[in-house]
């Protein structure tokens, strides 16, 4: 197929927190040293922060790197963090409030900021064109460019107008080859190039499997009386049982509005568990929904996070590209935090493209350099000294781990002598479901709780018609001979979207995927027990439209 194709020093693939301060940094950088540099960043979504979604509590430290006038600059941080509320929910209607004595130090938030990181990356990508940067959004990174070698040489944005059968349309638009000196991943969690690169080259040869969360989260506006602006509230425990980790949040931003979410590790082993279901129950504590009663849900959307920390950190570089933020896995699951080590990632790569290509490199090369600047950098402390925090949950359970990493947080910086692995993937987890115990859970109140097509509503998704499924399965035959029949096929309910159904015809049971749902949370590729789905990307500007996530 012809294809125009352009040229750039550096391509980057999405304009999430780590694209964006690599963009920024790289252009910081080539102005110093008075080096001409091409820059561009792609983005799948309709606008930069579409597909955006975080809590988010949001540690500045990289951003005060990046631009130490960001006050001035006038990045939408306007909620200082003024107290954290931390609780064990020990039932549906209890809650024990701990002592900051009893709290990792990670969970402390001074000096934080209650932040929309979908509107932060809306101010970044501004600072970014300012500096010259060609920021790209609704062309999703559809195929690698490998150059003879076999190295990374760009990418290929998705085709347009294709069919349910992938023929072209009358409206047929292929896609553009963006060719590169290096190429900078940065999708986020499981990011499907990322996931061929690292099977390709082999990256997590020698690291733990990685492992993940799924955050849900909605935007409340609440009764001002009950508002406390610059209150952060996090929960261990209910609904989630002890050997399901995970843990809520509800955080008091500005304008009268809350966050309110819950994050379910994929790990769990009950098939008949549902994430979305935990979520519409937390909302029902006391302690949560003293707050949410009389208000109105304005927002809603979940995503995977990679949590796995530093025992699932896979190499970073490879010949052609570097892999940054969410897509390497620099999580601080113990913080749960991971805007500013993404950040971070994103800077220290800009620095090793930037002296690379100012000493006459033309591109191709697997800059291991980048490793020397991780390991020497406050990024490789923050994750090195939380690498046992989601072990001993997964290991003890959410009670004494939690024990366990206040003593190593809060007397020992982190760095008790000991380093435990949690080497089981996730999707390897389940039960068979005659062994589980069923989960009753009550319908929704349309208060509190809601079912999920008025959530997926919420969220503003849509997909072109008439365009090829992005929910590839291998084969479509496992999800009734194999799920269906061992796992009572879990599809339908760890996606938080409505996307899979198994319906019952005249000529047994059917397996339907309704992809226009599709909330592009990747919880189906990762959780998926026969690892029979694949998500890749959809036609341009599909998916969510989150406004202020």
């Amino acid at each position: 197929m012809e294809r125009e194709s352009m040229e750039f020093d550096v391509v980057i693939v999405g304009a999430g927190p780590a694209g964006l301060s690599t963009a920024c940094r790289l252009m910081q950088l080539a102005k110093e040293k008075q080096q001409e540099l091409m820059v561009c960043v792609v983005e799948k979504g309709s606008e930069v922060g579409a597909h955006i979604l975080s809590g988010a509590v949001f540690e500045p430290r990289a951003l005060n790197e990046l631009f130490p006038d960001w006050k001035e600059k006038g990045a939408p941080l306007n909620t200082p963090v003024t107290g954290d509320d931390i609780y064990y929910f020990n039932s549906a209607d209890n809650g024990i409030k701990l002592p900051g004595l009893f709290v990792p130090k990670t969970m402390h938030n001074e000096g934080n900021y209650i932040a929309s990181m979908g509107n932060m990356c809306r101010w970044l990508a501004e600072q970014a064109e300012e500096l010259g940067v060609e920021i790209f959004p609704g062309f999703p990174a559809q195929s690698v460019i490998y150059n003879d070698d076999g190295s990374v040489g760009g990418i290929i944005t998705g085709d347009m107008g294709l069919d349910i059968d992938g023929n072209e349309k009358d409206s047929f638009m292929p896609g553009m080859e963006l060719r590169a000196k290096y190429t900078v991943f940065a999708e986020g969690c499981r990011g499907h190039l990322g996931k061929e690169l690292i099977s390709k080259f082999a990256l997590d040869a020698n690291v733990s499997p990685q492992h993940y969360g799924l955050g849900f989260k909605e935007i409340w506006d609440i009764d001002p009386d009950k508002h406390q602006e610059g209150l952060v509230v996090h929960s261990a425990g209910w609904p989630l049982k002890d050997d399901t980790g995970g843990g809520g949040y509800l955080y008091h931003a500005e304008n009268n509005q809350v966050f309110v979410g819950l994050i379910v590790d994929l790990g769990y082993s009950n098939p008949h568990l549902s994430p979305f279901e935990e979520f519409q129950r937390y909302k029902h504590h006391p302690k949560i929904s003293q707050y949410l009663e009389g208000g109105k849900r304005v927002s809603y959307g979940a995503r995977a996070l990679a949590k796995g920390g530093y025992n699932s950190l896979a190499k970073q570089t490879l010949p052609g590209g570097i892999m940054v933020g969410c897509e390497a896995g620099t999580m601080n699951s113990a913080k749960i935090k991971g805007n500013h080590t993404a950040m971070k990632s994103g800077l220290l790569a800009a620095e090793t493209i930037v002296e690379a290509l100012i000493n006459g490199d033309e591109g191709g090369k697997d800059l291991t350099v980048y490793a020397e600047k991780f390991k020497s950098s406050w990024l490789y402390d923050d994750l090195y000294n939380t690498r046992n925090f989601s072990p001993s949950m997964h290991k003890f359970g959410t009670f004494f781990g939690g024990a366990y990493n206040t003593i190593d947080q809060n007397f020992f910086g982190g760095k008790l002598p000991f380093n435990f692995k949690d080497d089981k993937p996730d999707y390897s987890q389940l039960k068979l479901a005659n062994e589980a115990p069923m989960i009753n859970y009550s319908k929704p109140d349309n208060k509190l709780s809601f079912d999920k097509l008025s959530s997926v509503f919420l969220s503003n998704t849509n997909h072109e018609e008439e365009q090829p499924c992005h929910l590839k399965l291998a084969d479509k035959h496992i999800p009734i001979s194999v799920n269906l029949t061992k796992f009572d096929e879990p599809a339908q309910r760890y996606c938080p979207a409505g996307v899979y159904e198994v319906e019952k015809t005249e000529e047994g049971d059917k397996f339907v995927i309704n992809s226009q749902n599709c909330i592009h949370c990747k919880t189906c590729d990762i959780k998926d027990p026969s690892q029979n789905i694949t998500w890749v990307t959809p036609e341009g500007t599909g998916g969510p439209n989150y406004p202020n996530m």
